[in-house]
């Protein structure tokens, strides 16, 4: 693809077409061709005579933002994984690599399943990854240098709460090892550039919440979080299955509310001297209001200010870059720079990560 047409399409993602052509774009970057093939068979979707169809074309919303794309790939895969379309079988298993045979039996599923596929499209995507929390722990590791090495987790968007759970894991972070060492969830990126610094992170609380929280302990609930998995990602649904008998023993402390409501409950509550108190939250700003986010940065920039080397603050953000394909981690703390710091660049589900700090 030259520059130019790379440039159309990022200049076109406002679109429906063009937020199919990019999130298709999005998972051979990532290493997903078989969820790229059936991004694409989107396109021959919408001109088929369905309910599906009319919801995608006439998307009142931002399609990209809204992970348009993703809502039906999961609705697919939800059909897989009840064996409701079993013709789907070949393409989700890689079997089927041509795009026309690719469109052509997905566009079969849908006429022949609309109703089915139809409600996937009223929410955004939960896709609660485990292995993101590898970057989130080597934010931890960096800022235990700077801030305290105790550290209070605010979670906003946390989906079903795994990610709230990671002081249960096991982390090989570039040769540094840190969490329980026979955790059942072991957690090893491909590690490039330098290991994050080594020392003690002490994860003294953590608390999420999310608009639509998933309780794993429910069967139909976890389907749902499997069906949002791609079906290139064994490995995820493998880590999938492993969180959710972990949350059967202990479950997270995850509650349904606003991410900024929760935000400011959250800093108003009590402090202890050395621990830091930080936000994180991995591929969920895209999904916030304006508003919302507007008002998330006007609280933390207050208690920001109020903070103390004895009481620090830090925010933790993993978050897409959309022309490089790549996550970013950044991270802010007070009192610091007045500036986000960019430690790492990582693969979208965490398979590996590109430690950039210092």
């Amino acid at each position: 693809m030259s520059a130019t047409n790379r440039d159309e399409s990022r200049d076109d993602i406002g679109t429906v077409r063009g937020a199919i052509d990019w999130q298709a774009r999005y998972c051979d970057e990532a290493g997903a061709p078989i969820a790229a093939r059936l991004v694409r068979a989107l396109l021959q979707v919408k001109k088929t005579d369905t309910a599906c169809a009319r919801r995608l074309s006439g998307w009142a919303g931002r399609p990209l933002d809204d992970s348009l794309a993703l809502r039906v790939l999961a609705g697919l895969h939800h059909l897989r994984l009840t064996g409701t379309a079993p013709r789907l079988e070949p393409v989700f298993a890689g079997f089927v690599s041509e795009q026309s045979d690719v469109d052509a039996l997905v566009s079969e599923a849908v006429e022949q399943f609309d109703t089915l596929v139809l409600p996937w499209f009223d929410r955004p995507p939960q896709t609660n990854e485990a292995a993101r929390s590898a970057t989130i722990m080597a934010a931890l590791m960096w800022l235990a240098q700077r801030a305290a090495p105790k550290f209070d987790l605010t979670e906003i968007g946390a989906s079903a709460g795994i990610n709230t759970m990671m002081g249960r894991f096991h982390f090989d972070l570039g040769g540094v090892k840190v969490g329980p060492s026979l955790s059942s969830i072991a957690i090893a990126p491909g590690w490039r550039g330098a290991a994050p610094p080594a020392g003690p992170v002490e994860i003294v609380g953590a608390k999420g919440c999310d608009l639509s929280p998933v309780d794993l302990a429910d069967p139909a609930q976890a389907l749902r979080l499997k069906a949002y998995v791609w079906p290139d990602a064994t490995d995820r649904m493998l880590r999938l299955d492993k969180a959710i008998a972990s949350v059967t023993r202990a479950a997270p402390d995850l509650v349904q509310m606003d991410a900024a409501p929760f935000v400011e409950q959250r800093l108003a509550e009590p402090q202890s001297d050395g621990v830091t108190r930080v936000l994180f939250h991995t591929i969920v700003w895209q999904y916030l209001s304006d508003h919302a986010r507007a008002e998330i940065e006007a609280m933390m920039g207050d208690a920001g200010a109020q903070a103390t080397a004895e009481r620090p603050l830090a925010w933790v953000r993993l978050e897409t870059n959309r022309q490089t394909f790549r996550h970013e981690l950044e991270v802010r703390y007070w009192p610091g720079p007045e500036n986000w710091i960019t430690l790492a660049e990582a693969h979208p589900h965490g398979e590996w990560v590109e430690w950039l700090g210092d």
